[in-house]
């Protein structure tokens, strides 16, 4: 289940409307709607976290391990960086598809490809930066 179908779920499940969550949760009721269309996903942690509070759940139980990567990455470096996240998400998820691994055992390869991400993005920031852009901390 992804995020769209959990926040509409958790939402019936409070018996609220659209409209109700939005002013619950400190956000406009076109807001709601987009999120459960699937057009709009949570820039940040903290719009996610006011949703959950609103609904009396928690932002893991919303999102699932995969949104939480994706919201961290927006957070960390952008829409590029939650996009790729996101792609990576996807592929790895397509190639254990049928297969079975254990929700523990695929957290665990999230994660690591996380960090993994994270770190490629780090080296090759150091690596094709200009010397005249780098600090003078070498």
């Amino acid at each position: 289940m992804i995020f769209k179908e959990r926040l509409k779920e958790k939402r019936i499940e409070a018996n609220l409307t659209q409209a109700e969550l939005g002013k619950r949760a400190g956000m406009s009721e076109r807001t709601i709607q987009n999120y459960e269309l699937g057009t709009r996903m949570p820039r940040n942690l903290e719009a996610v976290e006011k949703l959950a509070a609103a609904l009396g759940t928690t932002p893991e139980e919303l999102l699932g391990n995969s949104g939480m990567l994706i919201v961290s990455a927006h957070e960390q470096g952008g829409a590029k960086a939650a996009r790729d996240i996101d792609e990576l998400v996807s592929e790895v998820s397509g190639m254990f598809a049928g297969g079975t691994m254990s929700d523990e055992a695929m957290d665990g390869v999230m994660q690591a490809l996380n960090e993994a991400y994270w770190k490629a993005k780090a080296k090759n920031k150091e690596r094709y930066t200009p010397k005249k852009y780098k600090k003078d901390s070498e």
